[in-house]
């Protein structure tokens, strides 16, 4: 089925070209930021996100053969083109509560274990609001097809995205502080939208 874009869409897109030419960039690298630019209208986002075209070729893959995705709060979860597809954000289920109580760890990081137990490896993950599951993540092996890593927030946002560039899986991420739930959506829905013209 292919995706009917609003007037509204193709006249931010035009917007969005008029002020900054991103054909030099690779195509799914070109696709996410100006997908990323567009959701959040924030130019910075050209040169603070950091992606890998061999990664986000991977993530496409996954998605195209079924992977599940994995965010860390609904609000992610409420931004993504579902396309049909299961997305599990167990962050508000009594496991991850419980969890969180006997270890110590945040209940964003805690549903990470939790969600890791039932999607195993191959999954695409898609942090947007809580860096402590972004750090969990990496200390877990989940041999993810990619991971949307990007956080927002003051405490631990820049450090868990650093951790992640710096882990070796395959991600997009940015240098700074800024990120959230729209932002981690749109760079995932830039790959759900290729998928489906493909």
């Amino acid at each position: 089925m292919t995706r009917v874009v609003h007037p509204i869409e193709q006249e931010s897109y035009r917007i969005l070209r008029s002020r900054v030419d991103l054909t030099d960039l690779p195509p799914l690298t070109r696709a996410v930021t100006e997908r990323v630019v567009h959701a959040s209208a924030d130019l910075d986002y050209v040169t603070d996100l950091v992606c890998d075209e061999a990664a986000l070729a991977g993530g496409l893959a996954a998605l195209r053969a079924g992977a599940v995705i994995v965010t860390d709060v609904w609000m992610v979860a409420a931004g993504i083109t579902r396309a049909g597809r299961e997305i599990v954000c167990p962050v508000a289920e009594p496991a991850a509560a419980e969890l969180a109580r006997a270890t110590g760890l945040t209940r964003s990081a805690a549903a990470v274990r939790v969600a890791l137990g039932r999607v195993g490896p191959g999954a695409v993950w898609v942090v947007g609001c809580a860096p402590t599951a972004l750090a969990e993540l990496i200390t877990l092996d989940a041999a993810p097809a990619l991971v949307v890593g990007l956080p927002v927030g003051f405490v631990g946002a820049a450090e868990s995205k650093a951790a992640l560039r710096a882990s070796g899986l395959p991600a997009v991420s940015n240098v700074g502080e800024k990120g959230g739930s729209a932002v981690a959506a749109a760079a995932l829905n830039a790959l759900l939208y290729l998928e489906e013209t493909s």
